[in-house]
């Protein structure tokens, strides 16, 4: 590319509404755009006041005529990988010239272009704001309710970043947003509970805060900086999406301005993939952040949404235990047998302390009957034509049902909210609750329908100029069914069921091994939840050392917890039986190797893997793939990978990999997590062989899974007989110290868990500390040299740890259990643990249990 293009970028919606300013930056830093070999594409104008550098043509275009050759090397060091299209690096306190100017520069790619954007170094915030992240994420950690969790952000983040107000700002399901968190300055008045329409944040905005979780503007006065020229030689702009710097549009200035704001921040809040809703923080004032302390409010972001994911996730866990409560009350008072009509009055009586509601209706074998606020039996006929053409396994709930079905004008009067619950596989058979009218009024911030304005531009969306309450009155409509009224319907559908199936067939017993089923689902679900946050507790932990920046570790974090997510929707999406090995492969080659995929070849059988495995085989294929795309055969353009897949004589699982035509090779100067994860993983979690060679003509690496976790190819149904219990398991030899006062076992069958807690424990002083993946290599540990303590993950794959526990018992030995089971494992009370640790544990929670064996005195 020529060094005389430059870009710019048309970002509008479909209301013409432009996101940002076209090819223009905001002053307070610098953008330039570089070619690969870094010349210079184009810079923004008026950039010597910035940087003092000079603007005369005589400079040339090459950033080596302006900027140091060490900061040149730095700048090509941190330039982002091909293989994530939104990646950012960060660069804090670089020396850009011969002088002692600190500056801080963010890099990304855009097109063929890798954008700079320079601003200076505040060495004293960057030492400071790190520091300040662990306290804050404590509080955090002390609440399970989601509005006091936001308050507490809101709180926390106005103490980070000194605006005059920070606010959490939710989203609604209309796209409408609600300020549901507040803090702010003594003097200034409150928006807490005003509603703002969906109009104020368009569509396209959205989509920009899903890739770029930050906007900031510092002064909403200052004039923006022109990209020049407009357009590259093709006519293609530049698209300024992940642009910091970038340009806002002239409306949201106006915007701001009506409300007398001078500078303002906004900060994404993302939950699972989902825009939920934003940090908005507005300073009445200038106000210009270092970019450290903006990636430090970043960081919290992110925690903080992780926070709010699982604190969500524990409510809907709460709910599911509502929902199943509500299920063992109607199994109980329906016992007696009869129909669903004979016996509304008590299922109406029992909902009713669940999903309040006015009135209802069941309609069972063509027999009608109403109770409270409900239509007549011919009023509601009138419905079910239009009722049978829904799904018969998808409940319909609506706060205006005349607006769905218009015969429902007929009874208006008395109901206009319906949650309607199919309860059979035919489609005329309906539990319904209705609702009455009831007036709502909705507080808006000004009146929430955007003018429209006609100027020299022609029409055009108007910014509001007034942000007083606004009130609206709505009638016609019922209270909304909220979110988890719906999940409990969803449940009451399934019990509703059940109990036609019952009076039905009378199957009592079938109804009682259903009942223990389901406890043992729901047990194991839980299990399997803990475990997964135990792993991942342990994946941020072990990795702390794998990264210098804050970017390049929520990078690494990142990579390894996509990693998971892959192979868990892989495993779900089969309901739990064993998944392709080729689509994990492919699923890793497409997540991090972006026009890459074709030099990937994968040969061989593809058989299906069990879950136990799957998930062990998606951390190493994820490491070993980051590593051929960073340094290995698919870091240039030409290195080819092949995999090849084969069931040996044995019938175990063989994935052989090669990498050719790459860059030399040269083996890790250190051991890091991941070079663990790949070695060690799978034969500690599987009992199997992992085998890497860092040839220079490029890396070989040759994994065997053992046939008990293989199903034969995929797309057949056979099944290999074999058990994890049909070979011994070893034990994995952990360096100790020669000192013996303090020995502790840890039985835990997931490496990364097991380092884990291994790391807890020498934090907490214990001097040596044997590790064993399954019964019987802890049996062969024990029979060595006995503990003092041990520490027994209950369930080991296909075995449990009882047998463990029995030979501790006996010896005397105190011994805690580890499980994610909770309340299911009530029946280790008599197998002579101390107690039971819930996943996932903290470094705390093993402290208190050694002080219960003794080990720890305060």
């Amino acid at each position: 590319m020529s060094s005389t293009q430059n870009y710019t970028v048309d970002l509008t919606n479909c209301d013409k509404e432009p996101i940002h300013e076209l090819g223009q930056v905001q002053a307070f830093g610098a953008l330039i755009a570089v070619t690969s070999d870094f010349n210079i594409a184009r810079m923004s104008a008026n950039i010597a006041d910035i940087l003092s550098l000079s603007t005369k043509p005589e400079i040339g275009d090459r950033l080596a005529t302006v900027i140091s050759a060490h900061a040149l090397s730095i700048l090509r060091d941190h330039l982002p990988a091909d293989d994530d299209a939104d990646a950012q690096e960060r660069i804090f306190g670089v020396a850009l010239f011969d002088d002692r100017r600190l500056f801080d520069v963010a890099l990304h790619q855009s097109g063929h272009l890798f954008v700079l954007e320079i601003e200076p170094h505040d060495p004293k915030t960057q030492a400071d704001c790190i520091s300040v992240l662990r306290p804050i994420l404590a509080r955090l950690e002390k609440t399970e309710l989601v509005e006091e969790l936001c308050d507490i952000a809101a709180k926390e983040m106005q103490r980070l970043l000194g605006f005059d107000r920070v606010m959490v700002y939710r989203f609604h399901d209309d796209q409408s947003g609600e300020v549901v968190a507040e803090a702010r300055n003594a003097d200034i008045g409150s928006f807490l509970g005003l509603r703002y329409p969906k109009t104020d944040i368009p569509q396209q905005a959205r989509s920009l805060y899903l890739r770029n979780r930050f906007r900031i503007i510092a002064d909403v006065n200052a004039a923006p900086i022109a990209i020049e020229p407009t357009t590259g030689l093709q006519g293609e702009p530049l698209d300024l999406s992940l642009s910091t710097l970038r340009a806002v549009s002239p409306i949201h200035i106006e915007y701001l301005k009506n409300m007398g704001v001078g500078a303002s921040l906004s900060i994404s809040i993302i939950v699972r993939g989902k825009l939920w809703g934003l940090f908005a923080c507005h300073h009445y004032s200038p106000r210009p952040l270092p970019y450290s302390l903006r990636t430090a409010a970043e960081l919290f972001s992110q925690l903080f949404s992780l926070k709010l994911e699982l604190t969500l996730a524990a409510a809907r866990t709460r709910l599911a235990d509502k929902g199943r409560q509500l299920h063992d009350r109607l199994m109980a008072r329906l016992a007696s047998g009869g129909s669903l009509v004979e016996n509304l009055a008590t299922i109406d009586q029992i909902i009713g302390s669940v999903i309040p509601h006015d009135g209802s209706s069941a309609f069972i074998d063509d027999s009608y009957k109403g109770r409270g606020s409900a239509p007549s039996e011919e009023e509601f006929r009138a419905l079910i034509p239009t009722l049978n053409t829904g799904s018969t396994s998808q409940i319909i709930s609506t706060d205006e049902i005349s607006k769905m079905i218009p015969a429902a004008e007929a009874f208006a009067d008395r109901a206009v909210g319906a949650l309607v619950i199919p309860v059979s596989r035919r489609p005329r058979d309906y539990l319904v609750l209705w609702r009455r009218e009831l007036q709502q009024v909705v507080t808006w911030a000004g009146n929430p329908d955007k003018p429209v304005e006609s100027g020299a531009d022609g029409v055009r969306l108007s910014p509001r100029k007034s942000f007083a309450a606004w009130q609206e009155s709505v009638s016609g409509r019922s209270a909304p069914w909220m979110e988890e009224e719906l999940a409990i319907a969803e449940g009451l559908r399934v019990s509703l069921l059940e109990v036609i199936l019952r009076i039905t067939d009378e199957a009592m017993q079938e109804r009682s091994r259903a009942k223990e089923r389901q406890d043992l689902l729901i047990a194991e679900l839980n299990h399997r939840v803990r475990n997964i946050l135990t792993l991942i507790r342990s994946l941020v932990g072990q990795s702390r050392g794998e990264a210098s920046t804050v970017g390049e570790f929520a990078d690494v974090i990142g990579g390894r917890i996509r990693a998971l997510s892959m192979a868990h929707d892989n495993i779900t999406r089969e309901q739990w039986q064993p998944a392709s090995l080729h689509a994990l492969i492919t699923a890793e080659a497409e997540a991090y190797l972006t026009g890459k995929e074709d030099r990937v070849s994968i040969i061989g059988i593809d058989a299906l893997v069990a879950p136990e495995a799957y998930t062990v085989l998606a951390l190493v294929l994820h490491e070993m793939m980051t590593n051929s795309a960073k340094y290995g055969a698919l870091c240039d353009s030409t290195g080819r990978l092949e995999i090849t897949t084969e069931l040996n004589a044995n019938g175990d699982y063989v994935i052989d990999w090669h990498e050719f035509d790459g860059p030399p090779v040269q083996p890790p100067t250190r051991r890091g997590f991941g070079t663990t994860i790949i070695e060690n993983s799978i034969p500690y979690e599987l009992r199997g062989k992992a085998d890497i060679d860092y040839k220079p003509s490029g890396v070989e690496a040759c994994f065997v899974i053992p046939c008990r976790y293989v199903s034969g190819n995929a797309g057949e149904n056979s099944v290999d007989g074999k058990s994890a219990s049909d070979s011994p398991s070893p034990t994995v030899s952990i360096p100790v110290s020669s000192g013996d006062k303090r020995h502790v076992l840890i039985v835990e069958d997931s490496m990364i868990i097991a380092l884990d807690s291994e790391e807890m424990l020498e934090n907490l002083g214990i001097e040596r500390i044997s590790v064993a993946s399954s019964v019987g290599s802890a049996l062969e540990s024990i029979a060595e040299a006995q503990p003092h303590f041990a520490l027994l993950d209950y369930n080991l794959g296909s075995e449990s740890s009882d047998p463990v526990a029995k030979q501790l018992h006996e010896a005397g030995i105190p011994f805690y259990f580890a499980t994610g089971y909770g309340e299911a494992m009530d029946e280790i009370a008599n197998s002579g643990a101390l107690g039971v640790l819930k996943k996932p544990y903290s470094q705390e929670d093993v402290a208190e249990a050694l002080r219960a064996g003794g080990i720890l005195t305060d």
